[in-house]
């Protein structure tokens, strides 16, 4: 089970080289999602924020519940690609919530250390993971996973990488 983490400026090359099965957008609301023909998608509109703050869009309950059950229709057999605008925040935190979903007998610190060492920049979005850590009952353990790897190295991009979870 491979999860592929991309820029939208690195998408094209990465759709080529991974010929996933499964996409997810995760964009500003104002952001049109690119196409992306020959797999599912899912895409998820909202402004990249740690806190609720009016006049934006922040993550809720429901997106990442809709982000749970769109990888639970996933079998893993191609690459389950996500990606947000830079591949710092909403795609790195929606990839360490699948992998804590799709590894359940793996640490969640384990986990965050695995990302970071995937990539340098990643400062998973805290109100997604927060809310994640919720939906799939961790009593805090993500949330603390992610605080303990800190803020990632500064990038306006993130580096793209691929994750396989079966390791």
């Amino acid at each position: 089970m491979i999860l592929a983490v991309c820029p939208l400026n690195r998408l094209d090359a990465h759709l080529a080289a991974h010929a996933p099965s499964h996409v997810v957008s995760l964009l500003s609301p104002a952001a049109e999602p690119p196409d992306v023909s020959n797999a599912e998608r899912l895409h998820l509109a909202f402004h990249d924020i740690a806190e609720p703050r009016e006049g934006l869009i922040a993550p809720h309950e429901a997106m990442i519940d809709s982000l749970l059950a769109f990888a639970d229709g996933w079998d893993g057999d191609r690459p389950l690609l996500l990606h947000c605008y830079a591949g710092v925040s909403r795609s790195t935190a929606a990839a360490f919530v699948l992998a804590c979903r799709l590894a359940p007998h793996r640490d969640e610190a384990d986990l965050a250390r695995a990302l970071r060492t995937l990539s340098p920049s990643a400062t998973p979005n805290p109100l997604m993971v927060a809310l994640a850590d919720a939906a799939l009952k961790r009593q805090g353990r993500m949330i603390s996973a992610i605080a303990a790897i800190g803020r990632g190295a500064e990038a306006f991009e993130g580096e793209a990488f691929a994750w396989d979870l079966s390791q």
